[in-house]
């Protein structure tokens, strides 16, 4: 078999590619911040934005995790979306993904519940992983009876595709994770361990010291889920952009993840770096059009 990067990426993409390699040009890229101080500045500049939907989301706790909660406005949820955002496991928010989680939930009458899990540094390893497996847990029991459906779903994008990740593997050493019915993995980073090539190409970057940097081995499976035994999970879907610094990730990933015998759906978009998904390009809209059928699918 001959495989190329070209052929893991629609043709039809090929129309939109000029257009996101002139929008990511004008852009400064992903890194994060360097230090404590360039990550309070960043969060102080990012709540200054401010996110909106209509109808607002409404706030709730569960077991001790606030989370945010959208609901279709037809009443009726085809199934329960478990929204985990990213920001690199220090930075970002639920309410920052109101705009797209209602788009969602009107879009595939489905109910989106975000957790704001805990952020390091302040919160380091395990906690938001902790947090994420809380509501998740919480689901399976109470999602028939708050929401009208035990259809459930996990996705995440950066950080939050990584703690989708890790999260049904926790549930699989339970013999949980079979009551979701898929997973949205968008451009996660599934290997921060230091010792493989894709996990140095990140390395430098501070959010590995912020989330992890009292771990002396971080290819621990809940820390990078590549090294985990991926035997028993559930189908998955994997978006990524072929500049991604994490290209790798994903591709490996998708590799074994089919070795383990899961179902795997691997879609590299041209011309998009990391994150490209929040741009507004029509390389975005199209992943945002195949993230919406293939759950659409699975519903």
């Amino acid at each position: 078999m001959r495989l190329r990067l070209a052929d893991l990426a629609d043709p039809r993409l090929d129309a939109f590619a000029a257009e996101s390699r002139a929008h990511h040009a004008t852009t400064n890229g992903a890194r994060g911040p360097a230090d404590l101080d360039g990550l309070r500045a960043m969060r102080a500049q990012i709540a200054a934005r401010p996110s909106v939907a209509d109808p607002a989301a409404r706030t709730s706790t569960i077991d001790g995790v606030p989370v945010r909660i959208l609901e279709p406005s037809s009443g009726l949820s085809r199934g329960v979306y478990l929204a985990l955002h990213g920001g690199g496991f220090y930075l970002g928010s639920a309410v920052r993904n109101d705009p797209r989680h209602r788009d969602l939930a009107e879009s595939l009458d489905v109910t989106v519940v975000a957790p704001d899990y805990r952020l390091a540094p302040e919160h380091p390893w395990p906690a938001a992983g902790d947090d994420c497996e809380t509501v998740a847990r919480w689901l399976i029991d109470h999602a028939g009876a708050e929401f009208g459906t035990d259809r459930l779903i996990i996705g995440g994008a950066s950080a939050g595709a990584t703690l989708a990740l890790t999260t049904l593997l926790r549930l699989r050493n339970h013999d949980l994770s079979g009551e979701y019915r898929g997973a949205v993995l968008t451009f996660g980073t599934y290997d921060i361990s230091g010792r493989t090539p894709m996990g140095r190409a990140i390395d430098d970057e501070y959010f590995i010291e912020a989330y992890v940097g009292h771990v002396d081995d971080r290819s621990h499976p809940d820390i990078s889920p590549v090294f985990a035994d991926l035997r028993g999970l559930p189908p998955a879907l994997l978006t990524v952009g072929a500049d991604d610094v994490v290209l790798e990730h994903s591709l490996v990933l998708a590799a074994r993840l089919t070795a383990a015998r899961s179902d795997v759906t691997l879609n590299v978009y041209p011309d998009a770096p990391h994150a490209f998904t929040g741009a507004p390009t029509a390389m975005a809209s199209a992943a945002w059009d195949d993230m919406y059928r293939w759950i659409d699918g699975l519903l």
